[in-house]
């Protein structure tokens, strides 16, 4: 009679065929339609804008990052990510200077991928927020023709770049400093100026459904966020009709974009189920705040920043108790 030896390991036992690299290039696959969209409006300079915040991203990593790390494709979205908040004339060596920041301040320096507190293309949308504010608040007018380059993207770096494309506010800016609104119709279609991301609200709800689909994406964040963001501005509305409406709230700016692929990064998103709707009503409560009373037109990066500072937190405050414990009565 054989005997069969029992072999024990360590769990888990029943692993999934996806693995991080595979992931992250669904992720990316399913911004590549988000490109398209930000090129059909702003032609080349969208391509230029998202390739140099790409290939800055990556080079980056691979100068301080670990063996192989490229592969996984991480940079690669913080670059695609960072390129697509930014306007379309952003000078290009700026982008650049701003995904290297992105991956050194962002990433690096918490240990890697998987140890960051923050979204590493949001640290970098933030310091070029503080370093050069009139460059990355100048948008370009959609529409001039494919190859029209909008802006002063080859401006020599560290010189003061000289616009030289028509320029337009966002529809966000319109609202709060002139009092002026924007059709729905171009909201929606994303028609206006604004950062390259604002474009094809449809395309990015198209991207995020296929990631929940494939299971890569956990739909309460981004639900919780435009809930909140709706409810809260009809209520508002409702009590004073010059404050926008539910759906310029939700449309306009880089909400959809915010909340499907910046809010939802599972390293620095709450782990929990009861976490992450806490965290998206958090940053949806935020948006709004800062967009009607704040002083900034726009809130979407400093409220998913500061949600992201408090996600330890929230994890350790809605952890589920243990299955086969009991509660310890402290009394």
């Amino acid at each position: 009679m054989s005997i069969e030896r029992l072999i024990v390991t360590a769990s888990p036992h029943i692993r999934s065929q996806d693995s991080v690299p595979r992931i992250m290039w669904n992720v990316v696959a399913s911004l590549v339609p988000v490109v398209v969209a930000a090129t059909w409006f702003f032609g080349v300079s969208a391509l230029l804008q998202i390739a140099t915040a790409t290939i800055a991203a990556v080079l980056t990593e691979r100068a301080t990052g670990k063996g192989g790390a490229i592969a996984d494709g991480s940079a690669t979205i913080t670059g695609l990510l960072l390129g697509l908040t930014l306007p379309a004339g952003f000078p290009l060596w700026m982008t650049a200077l701003g995904a290297a920041f992105a991956i050194v301040f962002g990433k690096q320096v918490w240990g890697g991928l998987g140890q960051n507190v923050f979204n590493p293309a949001l640290v970098g949308r933030a310091f070029l927020q503080a370093a050069f504010p009139v460059a990355i608040t100048t948008w370009p007018s959609p529409g001039g023709g494919f190859f029209t380059l909008h802006g002063d993207l080859f401006a020599f770096p560290l010189t003061h770049p000289l616009p030289n494309a028509v320029t337009s506010a966002t529809p966000l800016g319109l609202l709060k400093f002139e009092g002026k609104g924007t059709g729905i119709t171009s909201l929606i279609i994303g028609n206006t100026g604004g950062s390259l991301g604002e474009t094809a609200a449809l395309v990015i709800l198209a991207g995020g459904l296929y990631l929940a689909w494939r299971g890569y994406l956990n739909w309460i964040i981004p639900v919780s966020i435009m809930v909140t963001v709706m409810a809260l501005s009809a209520i508002i509305h409702f009590v004073d009709a010059v404050k926008p409406d539910a759906l310029f709230m939700l449309f306009s700016g880089g909400l959809i974009l915010g909340a499907v692929y910046f809010a939802t990064d599972p390293v620095t998103a709450p782990i929990t189920n009861l976490g992450k709707w806490v965290f998206g009503i958090g940053i949806g409560i935020l948006v709004v705040v800062i967009r009607i009373w704040g002083g900034l037109p726009e809130g979407v990066m400093y409220a998913i920043l500061f949600m992201n500072a408090l996600t330890p937190f929230i994890n350790r405050a809605t952890q589920p108790r243990v299955f086969g414990t009991r509660l310890v009565n402290a009394a």
